[in-house]
């Protein structure tokens, strides 16, 4: 229903959210001041792009013209197959699936989002199927630069500071590590993962957690062994805390800004168009995560169980490669973490207003049941492709360390639970 402004402008209201909860329907209206310049990127146009996308194949597979095709190769046809099939159930989710909790920049951007990680998570299911060393090399087909054995890098061969046997550079291993690729992967990462959790006592346990994972599984991968000074001090004080430090203050800022959105054709000059254009991509509200681990027993296990699901992703990324050969610095690393990010977004948006619904009949969203099969499709490969891979085993002092940090956690949620019943029954 649209209904027009004085002011010339349209107030576009629509239900874009359906949230099934308590076995009920709850519709969440949306109601968006529509300004004349960007009115019509909100006008669905299905057919158009129908249109436009056949004739788009027509042109791409040859279909007037069958001769054309005929002398490419059947590997090219099936590559180029493959990619057009992903293309159209892109273009579909696009489209016509449904819209997420997020409306910025752009609805039609999440629900891209929501078709690439369907696409991800069907790719994975593919791959998983396969043999350890087939499956090596159709990652050629996503990078020539695959397929091939690689080294693997050790941090923790020499954990001296200061080589006095070396007279062009004495602090040649602090430089190494310095200056290696993941000190700015560490900044970055932990940046986007403050603006996700929002929550710095949290993330702080996240911070320690991966370093515990790395100390645990080092006899697993070497690039987990590394240098006393370079886990406590590189990454956890110095790249996690400033990561951390700058997402916080970016939590801070969006936390604290008032949120009066004005259309991009009423404002008085150039740059404040183009400062609006900006705006289109940050939130159009700035939603507060309640986590409250302490709430209750079940509230701790599900915050644990977001902080288990977070570590997993991240030791995914290190066995994967491992298992497929995949560089640190291949691009491909890089767009399954852009992919994971992005998926990450609407999750921890999802997740949390589950939490805080007070409603005893609940489900999660899509995107959080995306994010957990794709975790554990991923985790598959790992376990599958890694048979033989791992010839030592875990030491013996690392297993009861484990054993008791787990029985201790049991024994500590029963007598929780415990309290907690005896509490309401009071």
């Amino acid at each position: 229903m649209r209904l027009t402004e004085p002011n010339g402008h349209r107030r576009l209201r629509t239900k874009d959210h359906r949230g099934e909860e308590n076995g009920d329907v709850n519709l969440i209206s949306v109601v968006d001041e529509l300004d004349p310049w960007t009115a019509w990127a909100y006008q669905p146009r299905t057919i158009s792009f129908l249109l436009i996308g056949a004739c788009f194949l027509i042109w791409a597979s040859g279909a007037l013209d069958p001769e054309s095709c005929a002398s490419g190769d059947l590997v090219t046809s099936v590559k180029r197959g493959v990619w057009a099939m992903i293309a159209v159930f892109l273009a579909y989710c696009l489209l016509q699936a449904p819209s997420t909790v997020l409306i910025r920049p752009h609805p039609a951007i999440w629900r891209l989002v929501h078709g690439m990680a369907v696409v991800y998570l069907v790719a994975l299911t593919f791959l998983l199927f396969q043999k350890r060393d087939d499956a090596r090399q159709f990652m050629k087909f996503l990078h020539p630069d695959l397929g091939v054995e690689l080294p693997e890098r050790s941090y923790g061969a020499d954990c001296r500071i200061y080589l006095p046997e070396n007279p062009t550079s004495r602090f040649k291993n602090v430089y190494e590590t310095l200056f290696d690729e993941f000190v700015v992967a560490h900044i970055f990462g932990w940046w986007g993962k403050a603006i996700l959790i929002r929550n710095q006592p949290l993330l702080w346990v996240l911070s320690i957690g991966f370093e515990l994972m790395e100390f645990t599984f080092r006899h697993m991968l070497a690039n987990f062994n590394e240098c006393w000074w370079d886990s406590i001090i590189l990454d956890i004080l110095i790249c996690n805390w400033f990561g951390i430090w700058a997402g916080m203050h970016t939590v801070r800022y969006f936390d604290g800004k008032t949120y009066e959105w004005v259309g991009i054709s009423r404002q008085p000059n150039i740059f404040g168009k183009f400062k609006r254009t900006l705006g289109q991509f940050t939130p159009a509200q700035w939603d507060k995560d309640e986590w409250h681990p302490l709430l209750g027993p079940w509230r701790f296990i599900q915050v644990l169980t977001l902080c288990i699901i977070f570590l997993t992703v991240e030791l995914n990324t290190f066995f994967l490669k491992f298992c497929l050969w995949i560089p640190p610095r291949n691009p491909v690393i890089i767009y399954r973490l852009i992919l994971w990010w992005l998926i990450a977004i609407p999750t921890i948006r999802e997740y949390n207003t589950y939490l805080q619904d007070r409603n005893s009949v609940k489900k999660v969203g899509a995107f959080c049941w995306l994010s957990l099969a794709i975790c554990i499709i991923e985790l598959l490969i790992c376990i599958k492709f890694g048979h033989g891979l791992y010839p030592k085993s875990m030491p013996l002092w690392m297993v009861i360390f484990w054993t008791s940090a787990g029985v201790t956690l049991v024994t500590f949620l029963t007598v929780w639970s415990y309290k907690s019943l005896g509490r309401k029954r009071r």
